[in-house]
């Protein structure tokens, strides 16, 4: 059958995640929803295959994932489809054919996640709140010094939480960056310009269980204060989770961007 690439956004605010869960009744997915229309149209069940699974309560900006499709439904606009039959808080942003050999997980080279902070306790933006962490003050300066301390190859244990069977903790960050106030920056709403926000993007090859969410953790640790900035390699190189500051909220996480062969990864 025809195997088609879906571009997918959503509001991961009222889903269980992405993947579907395996019992009748069970709580709404975007896999699950994907699915749903999908089959739909088709007559059988059709597994809608994500490039990764985002927990429950996080965003995505651009998720991708593949289908197979019956030749006889392959020439259906399926965006069209989609869009016109999902819930409002799912868009199919793109369709377009692949090889029968592409897999939307396995191909991937690499994500690009980002993470929005708020930085003032004492108001905050109703429309931002499902999208941000309002966290209270940070020093900038601290956790700006610590964003380079976690770039490179190396062995991501002490950001793992448990829960997933992965034969293997190291993978490569290619980058840990504080994206400026601009109003532009890549989230699921278009953020005000204030001295309030901070939105923190992380490129890796590939990520642990709620492993951008434990960075954040980390890096607001560090900009209250609470965590020297100095004990950081340290913390790292012992790779005990239980030592590692608590784990962001999952609301301020968005899924920006999905790399395959052929992209060059921006830092």
């Amino acid at each position: 059958m025809p195997r088609v690439k879906l571009t997918v956004a959503y509001v991961g605010t009222r889903y269980c995640g992405w993947q579907i869960q395996d019992k009748p009744g069970g709580p709404p997915t975007i896999q699950g929803e994907l699915e749903r229309v999908v089959s739909n149209v088709t007559g059988f069940p059709v597994r809608v295959h994500g490039a990764g699974r985002t927990d429950s309560g996080v965003h995505a900006d651009g998720q991708v994932a593949h289908m197979d499709v019956p030749e006889s439904r392959a020439h259906l606009d399926w965006r069209r489809i989609f869009n016109t039959t999902l819930p409002g808080d799912i868009s199919v942003l793109a369709v377009e054919p692949v090889s029968e050999d592409f897999h939307a997980r396995f191909d991937a080279v690499g994500k690009t996640y980002s993470y929005t902070l708020w930085r003032n306790r004492q108001c905050m933006p109703p429309r931002l709140r499902p999208f941000a962490w309002d966290c209270g003050p940070l020093d900038l300066e601290l956790l700006d010094a610590t964003l380079p301390l976690l770039t490179g190859a190396y062995d991501c244990s002490v950001f793992q939480n448990t829960g997933t069977d992965i034969s293997h903790t190291r993978r490569t960050i290619h980058s840990v960056v504080r994206l400026p106030s601009t109003g532009e920056e890549d989230s699921c709403v278009v953020m005000p310009r204030t001295p309030y926000l901070s939105v923190l993007r992380v490129t890796a090859d590939g990520f642990l269980k709620q492993m951008v969410r434990n960075m954040v953790g980390l890096l607001v640790a560090v900009g209250r204060g609470k965590f020297p900035v100095y004990d950081v390699p340290e913390l790292l190189a012992c790779g005990d989770r239980r030592r590692a500051p608590a784990t962001a909220p999952a609301h301020g996480l968005t899924l920006t961007r999905v790399w395959y062969g052929g992209d060059e990864i921006a830092s």
